[in-house]
């Protein structure tokens, strides 16, 4: 207790203490001998229980992703990556089934620093903990082999030799700590027995290699141990030729000579035979039990029994009354109680087919009853015994699956539900957003709205032509307002309007095709226009056409009303002129002579000359 070095020191020899203990020593091939103690590492330190995806995420996490490979990270920060993982693999798990975090922390730091800090320096570089915790953890083979190449590749996606030199040197030294080291150590030539040709290696070659069957030699165990992982609780219900086992578990061995000759893992590992059966014959490795009457996809186990050799009305009343043709037993996938689970099964088995062998004998019929009681008892007891021992969560287990099956079914029944009616919709309103021809031809309503819009289309051309043709002429006339203008304001403030009459005023002429289509453009809206207003409109930004009409509009009335004015005035004048006149004539013909106050008021009622000529 108290500090990391301590807790290590004292955890020193477990590791090598369990591997003695489990004598592994006994398996004959090294491969499967090297498999096995790897296998019971990675078990013994929890490591099977983290994903790794799980040990890419605590990579990232602690900051690993943006050291250097060559980097070094002493024992204390490697204690808190494995407290981190650890701590947040308990989050993941059951409370019923929580790991000891300080014993595996201590297991695994211990049995890392004794593979990689042989020395004793106190430190571990980041690249040999990466290939390390990414190989023994758990999870598929391709997820690591995929992890493991983007170490070892540059930013093109190919591999660098020499880094996946550099993860063979890390990752063989596992083999040299559970004492393989002479069959998988590492030597200078591993590289090139692994890719003996390829000179540029991609990420689909690296994992054909590496998954092929056989794999490279130096990596032959990995595959194995990935497969040990996945027949751990894979039950056979056959007998083993050589210990007379009436099942096995793990592999299953059947000689490709012999026939029928089976081993169990056991008796293939220690190199057992008997009979005409040698080792030096050739195996076939199995992985799974398939009987003749059941499926992958259900998962059964299912072995028949041979019909009665002896035909006799005693025998067929037997098998009328039992009726049991075939045995059918569930492979568990449970991982934490199948091991109880298959020895249950293998039990039943066992007395079934005690049952089934006394039965076929003719000669002890009169015994079918004792051996049904015999079983009944065997089974009474062994419920017994279940009872005696303390209760385990199996029923709450079988229990909470069979409420999330009916959910799973639930919830796929509603989602089925759910993509028949977007189906439904999804046509529904293709059908609707493309009519077909044929059905808009065949609708009245629609042909009545079309040759209203095309109505309503020529209406509006017309109006069109028709504002033109108003701002052509309403063009026209400024223009001729701006002369008179022009003229007025160029002569005297006294003179006759009468000299800007010369210039006559264009009448505009009124198009007789304002029916039809408006092709002209800006330009020939202002033909017959000149001086200050085409300059004005020729070389303005243009303009909207309303906007025009209503400033041109204001512009004439102004005019207008200054004109009338001015004409207004004049017309005063020459009243007033016209009666100073008939004043002066009646005096001259009286004979009286009119003061000088009377004359200039006669002068200053002179009229000028008229604005316009009669």
């Amino acid at each position: 207790e108290g500090s990391p070095s301590n807790r290590t020191m004292t955890l020193s020899t477990q590791p090598r203490q369990l591997k003695r203990a489990q004598n592994f020593d006994v398996i004959r091939l090294s491969t499967y001998r090297t498999a096995c103690k790897l296998r019971f590492v990675q078990k013994r330190c929890n490591l099977h229980l983290v994903d790794v995806w799980n040990m890419i995420e605590a990579f990232r996490d602690s900051g690993l992703n943006t050291l250097d490979h060559n980097a070094e990270i002493n024992v204390s920060r490697l204690e808190t990556i494995l407290s981190s993982i650890y701590y947040q693999l308990n989050k993941r798990l059951p409370t019923t089934h929580q790991i000891n975090v300080e014993q595996s922390i201590g297991l695994l730091l211990n049995f890392m620093v004794a593979t990689y800090d042989s020395e004793g320096h106190g430190k571990l570089t980041v690249f040999s903990m990466k290939s390390m915790l990414a190989t023994m953890c758990g999870g598929k083979i391709v997820d690591k082999l995929r992890y493991i190449f983007s170490q070892i590749s540059d930013s093109n996606g190919v591999m660098a030799f020499a880094k996946f030199d550099q993860f063979l040197r890390e990752v063989l030294k596992l083999p040299t700590a559970v004492f393989e080291g002479p069959s998988f150590g590492y030597t200078e030539h591993s590289v090139r027995t692994c890719f003996p040709q390829q000179k540029k290696i991609l990420l689909n070659t690296f994992l054909d290699i590496l998954m092929a069957d056989p794999p490279p030699q130096c990596l032959v165990w990995l595959p194995l141990m990935h497969r040990l992982a996945n027949v751990e609780n894979v039950f056979h219900p056959v007998e083993c030729s050589y210990c007379r086992s009436e099942s096995m578990m793990g592999f299953r061995y059947r000689c490709q000579q012999c026939h029928g000759y089976q081993l169990c893992q056991s008796c293939f590992w220690r190199g057992h035979a008997n009979g005409p059966h040698s080792n030096q014959h050739q195996m076939k490795e199995h992985s799974s039990w398939v009987g003749m009457a059941t499926t992958k996809a259900l998962s059964l186990l299912v072995f028949k029994i041979p019909p009665l050799l002896v035909s006799s009305p005693s025998s067929a009343l037997i098998r009328k009354r039992l009726d049991i043709r075939a045995v059918t037993i569930p492979v568990s996938h449970n991982f934490f109680h199948d091991k109880n689970e298959n020895m249950k099964q293998a039990k039943l088995f066992s007395a079934l087919k005690t049952c089934f062998i006394v039965l076929e004998s003719p000669s002890r019929l009169d015994e079918e009853h004792r051996l049904i009681a015999r079983y009944a008892a065997r089974l009474a007891a062994e419920a017994g015994n279940s009872t005696q021992c303390p209760p385990t969560d199996l029923s709450f287990n079988f229990d909470a699956n069979k409420q999330q099956r009916q959910l799973i079914a639930e919830l796929e029944n509603k989602n089925r539900e759910i993509l028949q009616e977007i189906q439904r919709l999804r046509l529904e309103h293709e059908q609707a957003s493309q009519p077909t021809p044929e059905k808009a031809q065949q609708n009245p309503t629609l042909l009545a709205e079309l040759r209203l819009l095309r109505h309503r289309k020529d209406e509006l051309e017309r109006r069109m032509s028709a504002l033109q043709e108003s701002r052509r002429e309403l063009m026209v006339q400024l223009e001729g307002l701006m002369r008179l203008l022009k003229a007025q304001t160029g002569g005297s403030p006294h003179s006759s309007p009468s000299h800007g009459a010369g210039c006559s005023m264009p009448m505009p002429i009124r198009s007789t095709s304002a029916g039809s289509t408006p092709t002209h453009t800006p330009q020939d809206c202002l033909a017959g226009v000149g001086g200050d207003v085409l300059e004005a409109f020729a070389h303005g930004v243009p303009r909207n056409l309303r906007n025009d009409l209503l400033v041109a509009a204001d512009s004439i009335t102004n005019t207008m009303s200054s004109l009338v004015k001015e004409l207004h005035s004049g017309t005063v004048r020459e009243v007033k002129h016209r009666r100073s006149n008939n004043h002066s004539h009646l005096y001259r013909m009286s004979g009286l002579d009119m003061t000088g106050e009377e004359e200039s008021k006669c002068e200053s009622v002179t009229p000028t000359k008229p604005f316009y000529q009669a």
